[in-house]
């Protein structure tokens, strides 16, 4: 499998909607294009993942058989590493080493939910109630069982390609699901590889079935297809909630992981050389395109003006380039609509007041490259405070205790994720239970690992991923009930 290969086979994939091109958010040049696969393909996925899902071709195996299947998947995964990430690098602009450390987290979620085929269970209820028609429950037997959804549609962004794909395609075919897999139309390289692996480890066909097109057509009609039986999206809140709409019809089962505006405390008995370097690449890592990113930091008073200008100092230092440019850590926006977005949040901050300590500027080069910002004298009524901005742009804000903390913190719509750094364990675990959001760390940033749930408070998303939250979010549970 190659580069060229890929680009060859995405040219040739059938459509009937529009001719996408795919940018090198580097160079700005176009890479390749398709064709949108229009709303008859989507429907011809459904029906296959249909087919091969009421067959029992997949969810029909014992768990043993799918486990096995699971770990092929993620040892060719690691034999086409160099490949994935190389692809995954082209497509978004990360720089290589950052694709290449991610892939391998990638083949570990199949190994992770192969563990979990052979766990599948529900549980026998000892029944105590008295009465009913026959006036007792004596003789009466209770189970119930785990059973996948059905046809499950996944909708992944352009942030994270292979890593958002193997996050819902691993617990959806560890559960016995049949799947329609739609990636974003900016970045569907890594898919395309993902599938062929998929294939070569011997999932059935029909089991995983990849559809490239726009979200605003292919995602559209697949989220609102009749026959589908549940969404897992990853994306914007804007998005989700357009999500939720679609899904009316059908009432299918919905799974959103979605925007976060997440905030950073730094007390003045941190660590302030590692806050201040964790709280750096907490935003400025990706160039700020992540959901967990901290957006909002807020530090005490009394060290205010040493973490603005540490923050500041890291700005400066880190390089931007492209992924063969040596020495560069920081990509660029993965697109000049992103671009325009993250700039006109800037520009908006600045005729609003807002003191620009670093960056705000485009850089002067080719590419959607934007300069790591640190913004002060920010109203928390300003949009740019409110708003998921999703490029490398941060608010820093002082604060005196901790009730005004926590009182700032949480005041967003958004709860994904918020960090606190502070040598008092005490304080740290308090402010923990304060802080509205489903993901909470503590003197660490960007943390993770496959068997923590993973999800949102408030309008950052329904439901978890990762862990058994992770499985479990792919099947239903069904009651039985027998007279002994």
């Amino acid at each position: 499998m190659t580069l060229q290969s890929i680009l060859d086979e995405i040219r040739k994939r059938p459509g009937t909607g529009e001719v996408i091109p795919v940018i090198d958010p580097v160079t700005e040049d176009q890479i390749t294009e398709f064709t949108d696969c229009g709303e008859e393909a989507v429907n011809e996925a459904v029906a296959r993942a249909r087919a091969a899902f009421e067959s029992g071709v997949w969810h029909g195996l014992p768990g043993r058989e799918r486990a096995k299947i699971m770990w092929r998947i993620a040892d060719l995964m690691d034999q086409y590493a160099d490949d994935l990430a190389e692809l995954d690098s082209l497509n978004t602009g990360m720089p290589l080493a950052q694709a290449k450390m991610i892939v391998p987290t990638c083949a570990e979620f199949f190994r992770y939910y192969a563990g979990w085929c052979t766990k599948i269970n529900g549980t026998a209820h000892e029944v105590q109630m008295t009465g009913g028609i026959s006036g007792a429950y004596a003789d009466m037997h209770a189970y119930t069982l785990k059973e996948p959804y059905g046809v499950v549609g996944l909708i992944f962004p352009w942030n994270g390609p292979v890593f958002n794909a193997c996050a819902k395609l691993a617990p959806a075919l560890a559960a016995g699901c049949s799947t329609v897999v739609k990636p974003a139309e900016e970045t569907p390289l890594s898919a395309l590889l993902l599938d062929r692996i998929i294939t070569e480890a011997g999932v059935p066909d029909g089991v995983v079935n990849l559809l490239t097109g726009y979200g605003h057509t292919a995602g559209a009609a697949l989220t609102a297809h009749p026959d589908v039986d549940k969404i897992a999206f990853t994306g914007s809140t804007e998005v989700g909630k357009q999500i939720v709409q679609a899904s009316a019809g059908n009432l299918k089962k919905v799974m959103l992981e979605l925007g976060g505006k997440s905030p950073v405390l730094i007390y003045d008995d941190a660590d302030l050389n590692m806050a201040i370097l964790m709280a750096s690449m907490g935003i400025f890592v990706h160039s700020g395109q992540g959901c967990v990113c901290g957006s909002r930091i807020f530090v005490q008073r009394g060290v205010y003006d040493q973490v603005t200008e540490g923050i500041a100092t890291v700005a400066n230092s880190l390089k931007l380039g492209g992924p063969k440019e040596e020495g560069s850590n920081i990509g660029p926006l993965i697109s000049h609509k992103q671009l325009t977005r993250v700039m006109g949040f800037i520009d908006e901050g600045k005729q609003d007041g807002v003191e620009v300590v670093t960056g705000g500027h485009r850089l002067d080069r080719r590419g959607y490259f934007i300069h790591p910002t640190v913004l002060t004298n920010v109203d928390p009524g300003m949009r740019l405070y409110q708003q998921e901005i999703f490029g490398p742009v941060v608010t820093i804000t002082p604060f005196d205790d901790d009730d005004e903390a926590v009182a700032m913190a949480n005041d967003t719509t958004y709860g994904l994720a918020a960090t606190a750094w502070t040598n008092n364990l005490s304080r740290a675990h308090r402010i923990a239970k304060r802080l509205q959001a489903g993901t909470v760390t503590l003197n660490c940033q960007l943390v993770f690992d496959h068997s923590v749930p993973f999800g949102g408070y408030k309008q950052s998303g329904w439901g978890h991923e990762f862990g058994r939250e992770g499985i479990e979010a792919y099947m239903q549970t069904k009651s039985v009930w027998a007279q002994l």
